[in-house]
């Protein structure tokens, strides 16, 4: 069966000059933030967004539940804090093979579990992380439970002296909006396109000779996030490679609202703020988690931007482009 050209599937509509302005906003109110801000907590929420995205991403498009993206998130914590610890390279090359890690372990996870969909695929993410997660605690450069300590913060591109937190804010701004802008790309790009046929249709998509596999081998932009977590924070534990932290990302994404562009960044300021400015209550900031997560489900079925979009009528065109954006 010959397969059609990637010129035959349909450009995604383009997003309206009003949305563009609200992007403008938030971009202006992000570059203030760390004024009025602690910087730390704001690089905490930025890093928490990114991996929530790259879930709602999976979910929204790919139409795959994945319960292993802590196994990218820590597994480019601890490759990137390794490197620019005993390595003492740039900041860029020590992203840049934390990013490569976890890319290379999306590959092989996603060639083993493609063959599998629904709970097994899920359940098959989910066993990947446990082996990462083992991993971890046994390889020598990990520290095993202690974690990896007094991970320096190097300069970028050997101008860019992250040690001042203003400046390390901004070079992870400018880091986590990549990740924002390249899951934005790829959505409004023919590849995103394919994404969706598949996630609708994947027998179709087969029929009309779309290589379904190919395209569901999409490497994780979690490594991106916990790449930039080590270098704020000088630490990557055991907990990064957890699969707690896999259930917190989608805690997110399902509070945000699945299937927006916004979704992963509202609940990744309402859960992480929560659990901030929350801490002096020690274990029942998990059940007041718990009982928010209660009331989103039963009252924003479509998560908080989703609602929101879907009852105030002037954000109608908004909605439209949030799921392409998704």
């Amino acid at each position: 069966m010959s397969s059609i050209s990637s010129s035959a599937i349909p450009a995604a509509p383009q997003a309206p000059s009003a949305t563009r302005w609200w992007l403008l906003v938030g971009i202006g109110l992000l570059c203030a933030a760390p004024w009025v801000a602690y910087p730390m907590f704001l690089v905490k929420l930025l890093c928490l967004a990114l991996l929530a995205a790259s879930v709602n991403f999976l979910i929204a498009y790919a139409g795959l539940l994945s319960f292993g993206h802590a196994m990218f998130y820590g597994s480019a914590a601890y490759v990137t804090g390794h490197v620019a610890k005993l390595w003492g390279l740039d900041g860029a090359l020590a992203v840049l093979a934390g990013v490569g890690i976890a890319a290379s372990l999306g590959l092989v996870t996603g060639f083993l579990a493609i063959r599998r969909q629904g709970i097994y695929f899920s359940m098959i993410t989910l066993a990947f992380a446990q082996v990462v997660y083992f991993m971890a605690m046994r390889l020598p450069f990990t520290h095993g439970e202690d974690g990896l300590q007094a991970v320096p913060r190097p300069r970028f591109f050997g101008l860019l002296e992250t040690e001042n937190t203003l400046v390390f804010y901004y070079v992870c701004l400018l880091a986590i909006g990549f990740g924002f802008w390249l899951i934005h790309r790829t959505v409004h790009s023919p590849f995103g396109q394919v994404l969706r046929a598949i996630r609708d249709n994947e027998a179709r998509a087969k029929s009309l000779g779309y290589q379904v596999n190919r395209y569901k081998l999409l490497a994780s932009l979690a490594g991106l996030a916990g790449s930039m977590k080590v270098l704020a924070f000088s630490l990557a534990t055991l907990t990064d490679v957890g699969w707690g932290t896999s259930g917190e990302a989608l805690l997110v994404c399902i509070v945000g609202g699945l299937n927006t562009m916004l979704g992963p960044v509202v609940g990744a300021i309402v859960m992480g703020s929560m659990e901030h400015y929350l801490a002096g209550f020690a274990e029942w900031v998990l059940i007041i988690q718990g009982l928010v997560f209660v009331v989103v489900v039963m009252l924003f079925r479509k998560g908080l931007v989703g609602q929101w979009q879907h009852l105030l009528p002037w954000a109608a065109s908004a909605k439209d482009t949030g799921k392409e954006m998704a």
